[in-house]
């Protein structure tokens, strides 16, 4: 009698799955299709011809044309790669270094600094608009990639994260590397990282997916329209294109694909990231 209730919920579970998978995943897969079909298609069809009758690349060539010094959507979407890539490298070298110190090192005022930071982290970020911009704007990096690169850099909760993931490590394994003569960066790099992997994994992929989507700041701190991210391109590009349903869909289609492609490679590791107890136990 058990086992059938726990399989009618089993099966309950997967069909809200389901239901909630299709409703999320239809309106991309459309978007998808809809970047490959003529704009004659698009408009006749009232936007609900969801597989093309003519399949073309015109709408990426147009869209992806060096020539295009209105649209530089090839300059954005490098901008946006280096700036994720960037800010995501520099951001879990961080995190995991800030997580090492609360986690495992004793020093005065530790968890007063650490509870400190978990309390002003509740304040919605949007408050640090103007604060950040006037720091950027002494500092000249307006107009440049660096302004997108360095702010958000210190993320209070991808430091929780992997500060609870080195917790489960033993602390008797870092005592033994210490009495072998092994100072802290020896042990941060040679036990912390390799015990990390998965948590460090997932935390850059919520990293380089924030910074990849982030439209605000970019908007904000950005006005060259070369330097622009692809995020807020498409502010511009909505202006520009905003009838032709077909180009539109295909330069979300570019902002897409690249995120899509990278959970399909770092799937495995983003599974073992979130169960946070998964550390080495003693």
């Amino acid at each position: 009698m058990g086992r059938t209730r726990e399989k009618r919920v089993k099966i309950f579970a997967f069909i809200c799955l389901l239901l909630v998978a299709i409703v999320m995943l239809v309106p991309m897969l459309w978007i998808f299709i809809s970047s490959f079909k003529v704009e004659s298609e698009v408009i006749q069809a009232g936007g609900f011809l969801f597989f093309p009758k003519t399949w073309t690349l015109q709408n990426f060539r147009e869209i992806l044309d060096f020539g295009n010094k209105q649209l530089p959507v090839y300059n954005w979407f490098v901008n946006s790669f280096v700036v994720s890539g960037l800010h995501t490298i520099l951001a879990v070298i961080l995190y995991s270094l800030s997580a090492y110190a609360y986690a495992k090192l004793k020093f005065k005022g530790r968890d007063f600094i650490f509870i400190s930071m978990m309390f002003l982290s509740s304040f919605p970020a949007i408050t640090n608009i103007i604060p950040m911009y006037k720091i950027m704007h002494n500092l000249h990096w307006l107009n440049h990639l660096v302004s997108l690169i360095i702010p958000g850099l210190a993320g209070v909760y991808n430091i929780f994260l992997i500060r609870q993931f080195i917790i489960g490590i033993p602390d008797s394994l870092l005592e033994s590397a210490r009495i072998d003569g092994a100072n802290e960066f020896f042990i941060y790099r040679h036990i912390i990282v390799p015990c990390c992997k998965p948590i460090l994994i997932a935390v850059g992929l919520f990293t380089f997916t924030g910074s990849w989507n982030d439209f605000l700041w970019p908007s904000i701190a950005i006005n060259n329209l070369d330097r622009l991210t692809l995020t807020a391109g498409l502010q511009l590009a909505k202006g520009v294109y905003g009838n032709k349903i077909a180009q539109m869909s295909a330069i979300a289609t570019i902002a897409i694909v690249p995120m899509i492609i990278l959970y399909m490679f770092t799937q495995k590791y983003f599974v073992k990231g979130i169960n946070i107890s998964s550390g080495v136990k003693g």
